[in-house]
């Protein structure tokens, strides 16, 4: 299997930044859409499995399939995008408010995508309201309430909660996203971007684009959540986590440690280049 070392993923999640940042809105919206949906389905899968084996990791297992179609199709997801067009901003490809034109509307699409697949979820999985709700939609209803009433009641702490796992989210999402770069091949990233996906699933941190489908269609078959409930104790505080996540553990060390370090040393080769320290340096530096 083919590999890609850390160096070349660096300068390949700038370059998809900058990628990102030329692409047309419609395209950007409608690469959202679909992303928002997606996970929707993988969702549902990963319920589904839970409910049918008893066993919550079956389901994170198989949740990976739809970030991995999502990679394989090269859609558009914000919190991956919450690690790639801040490197592209480190090295200076543009601008702070392109990149937060380029993150709102993907979010803005996301969540288009993430209501689309809860509405029609909730028709098919009720036959139009004309059935009980089954041990998935039930599973939903809990999850929804859950995900917001539970944080709510501990006030300021459950803010902060909700926060702390949207952080540790992102994190595993956006070395998904890093993996996914490690190779060429389809077969390489699918297995190297599967395993962080099933981390953070397994664990159950907070994805704010899980929860743009998984609260609504909650909220719609009946939980006990308001708009407010949804937006205050969840979609908020885990966006702001996803987005530090994404930052601060994957952009930032991936810049510094392997980006920033190769520049500095090529310039150093362009100024000295007989210097056998410096040869030393960059053959050291290939094979870290």
């Amino acid at each position: 299997m083919d590999y890609n070392k850390p160096t070349q993923i660096a300068a390949s999640m700038i370059q998809a930044g900058v990628d990102k940042l030329m692409l047309a809105s419609r395209d950007l919206l409608i690469r959202s859409v679909l992303s928002g949906a997606i996970l929707g389905f993988g969702t549902t899968l990963a319920l589904t499995a839970t409910t049918q084996t008893g066993l919550a990791i079956v389901g994170a297992a198989l949740f990976p399939a739809c970030f991995i179609i999502i990679v394989l199709m090269g859609l558009e997801l914000v919190t991956g995008s919450f690690a790639v067009l801040p490197m592209a901003y480190m090295d200076k490809k543009t601008d702070a408010l392109s990149v937060l034109k380029n993150l709102l509307l993907v979010f803005l699409g996301n969540l288009l995508g993430g209501l689309l697949y809860a509405f029609l979820f909730c028709l098919s999985t009720t036959q139009f309201g004309h059935e009980e709700k089954n041990a998935v939609a039930l599973l939903i209803v809990k999850l929804a309430e859950t995900k917001t009433l539970t944080y709510a009641s501990y006030g300021f702490d459950g803010l902060f909660s909700a926060f702390t796992k949207g952080v540790l989210c992102n994190w595993m999402v956006t070395t998904g996203i890093v993996l996914g770069m490690s190779s060429t091949s389809s077969t390489g990233k699918i297995v190297a971007s599967w395993l962080p996906i099933f981390i953070f699933f397994g664990q159950g941190f907070e994805h704010a684009v899980v929860n743009m489908f998984l609260i609504p269609a909650g909220i719609i078959l009946g939980a006990n959540v308001s708009f407010a409930d949804w937006w205050l104790f969840n979609q908020l505080p885990v966006t702001f986590g996803n987005f530090i996540g994404g930052i601060l553990f994957t952009a930032l060390p991936l810049y510094y440690s392997f980006h920033k370090k190769t520049k500095q040393t090529s310039d150093i080769e362009k100024r000295y280049p007989s210097s056998k320290r410096i040869q030393t340096e960059v053959k050291e530096e290939q094979f870290s």
